[in-house]
């Protein structure tokens, strides 16, 4: 059985915010460039809030280059949501868009800007995926948190 279960987040759709508790929260961002700085300091934020200090540059990595995929290929809001299950340590985010299509890996070539995402999510989270829902899909990862956190 996964740590994380699905979550209200991936039935509801976009335009249903999910159920909110103490270990989760979720943010609707604009389709705009500007949501990206956004997120980073929503990372920052909440992270801060439950104690993760030692998980906010790799949350706040890997936010920004999910939000920044979300939009450029979908369209529409971004939902922003994190999840922090009290009955185990570590932390899960999902990036919710309107396109169905999951992320496709590719190779990036040496001065290539494009491409090194999915690369960065393998190295840096515990596990990651997409799952499709009534509305587009989302991206997810998860972190442990390390010892002597939260």
């Amino acid at each position: 059985m996964p740590e994380f279960a699905a979550g209200p987040t991936q039935q509801a759709g976009l335009g249903v915010p999910p159920d909110e508790s103490p270990g989760r929260r979720s943010w609707l961002l604009p389709p705009e460039p500007s949501s990206v700085r956004e997120a980073r300091r929503i990372v920052r934020t909440q992270l801060a809030q439950w104690a993760l200090h030692e998980q906010i540059d790799d949350t706040e990595l890997l936010v920004s280059e999910l939000v920044t995929n979300a939009l450029c290929h979908a369209w529409g809001p971004v939902r922003l949501t994190f999840c922090r299950p009290s009955r185990h340590r570590g932390i899960r985010c999902e990036i919710e868009d309107a396109n169905p299509s999951g992320p496709l890996r590719r190779q990036a070539r040496e001065h290539e800007e494009e491409g090194r995402g999915l690369y960065m999510l393998t190295l840096l989270s515990r596990s990651w995926g997409s799952d499709r829902t009534s509305a587009g899909k989302v991206v997810w990862f998860e972190l442990h948190t390390r010892v002597g956190s939260g």
